[in-house]
């Protein structure tokens, strides 16, 4: 009896033991959890503190009183430059020796002190949004062999524009200068921006495209200050290819009287020209100007020192229309028995751009066919298409 009873005891005292220690281990997982809780609250404080320190700071810098943005005009010795404000007055300042003066240079911004005047920090020099909407960071993708019909002016292009960047070696030894700017001249659609584009290319250079008449402004003076900014902006990018299209837009002869729009395009073709003067031919700067009406050029965008070269980009001959139908059917699915001869017979007068435009409608017509190659009567009905669009538009 006395024994049962024993027994009994000892079990009570194990579930009592074990009880405790289940409560135990309770108690303890609840601190490593409370521990946890409290250590992320601690890094969450501290990410706080950190924004509170620098909103204070924000705050602070918004109580601080407004700098005035101006331009040097002029640097001095004695750790003075002259500035120009936007209302157009002209002040001599000065700035601290810690401004590094390689950035000190006329056309850069500076940040004023109200009171003072002194210079607190530089800024680059300001570029209009039109000028800088103009660079292409990356070269074009078109290469020489991308253009068909036109492997004269290829090798003109590259003689004039090219071998200057690429080797500048081979004029000083020959002791010739070579040729400033080339013309690239004919109807629409020939190639003339490919060509530009090509060149770029095989150089390795920007292409800083523009059309002339943007550079036509209504304000007085606009029109003179993008052309010094697309130079400008031409020479910080070397090697670049500076191409302007329709340049018959500020190029054209100028006459005795001229009304106040005429005399702006005038005094933009004026540093057009100055701009050509004063290039150098042997930098890594290539100049490609193009138009459709080389007749109304004026004598002197023309004349030897400026556009030395001019390049007729003509309609393709039938063996170079050929050339362009093979170039732009080579990704195209194409029946083998396709007769690109007799197509090149029938679209004479077809510029480049016509002889695209037909590659593509012909395959648009093998789409609505339901067939997954382009044949002969495919080319022939875009050839119809296009002609009748041309027509219309007569």
């Amino acid at each position: 009896m006395m024994e049962s009873v024993e027994d009994a005891s000892k079990e009570e005292l194990i579930e009592t033991l074990k009880e405790k220690d289940t409560k135990t281990e309770e108690l303890l997982q609840k601190v490593r959890e409370l521990e946890k809780e409290q250590l992320k609250t601690n890094v969450s404080n501290r990410q706080l503190e950190g924004k509170i320190k620098e909103l204070k700071g924000e705050i602070n810098s918004f109580k601080k009183n407004p700098l005035i943005l101006a331009t040097i005009t002029e640097v001095f010795d004695n750790n003075q430059v002259g500035i120009k404000g936007n209302v157009g007055h002209e002040f001599l300042v000065n700035y601290p020796k810690s401004i590094n003066t390689d950035s000190l240079e006329p056309g850069a911004r500076v940040a004023l002190n109200q009171n003072t005047l002194t210079v607190v920090n530089v800024f680059p020099k300001k570029k209009d949004e039109n000028i800088t909407a103009m660079e292409i960071e990356d070269r074009p993708n078109i290469t020489y062999d991308d253009i068909g019909g036109l492997k004269y002016q290829i090798v003109e292009l590259r003689e004039t524009v090219e071998l200057p960047i690429k080797h500048p070696e081979i004029f000083e030894e020959i002791g010739i200068d070579p040729p400033k700017g080339i013309l690239l001249y004919g109807p629409p659609g020939t190639g003339k921006t490919l060509l530009a584009k090509a060149v770029a290319n095989e150089t390795n250079a920007r292409f800083i495209k523009l059309v002339a008449s943007e550079f036509v402004n209504k304000y007085l003076g606009e029109g003179s200050r993008y052309v010094r900014e697309v130079f400008e902006l031409a020479r910080e990018k070397t090697p670049a290819i500076i191409f302007i299209d329709e340049i018959d837009a500020i190029g054209t002869k100028r006459m005795g009287d001229t009304s106040g729009a005429d005399r702006e395009v005038q005094r933009t073709l004026m540093q057009l020209l100055a701009e050509l003067d004063g290039f150098e031919s042997r930098g890594d700067i290539g100049i490609i100007g193009a138009t459709n009406r080389p007749d109304i050029l004026d004598d002197a965008l023309l004349r030897p020192g400026r556009f030395d070269r001019t390049i007729e980009v003509p309609n393709p001959s039938a063996k170079g229309r050929r050339h362009i139908l093979e170039i732009h059917t080579q990704r195209m699915k194409v029946d083998e028995n396709i007769d690109f001869d007799k197509i090149s017979e029938i679209t004479v007068g077809f510029s480049g751009a016509d002889l695209k435009a037909v590659c593509t409608e012909a395959g648009m017509f093998a789409i609505r066919n339901n067939r997954k190659k382009v044949i002969t009567k495919d080319f022939l009905d875009a050839i119809d298409k296009l002609l009748e669009n041309i027509k219309q538009i007569i």
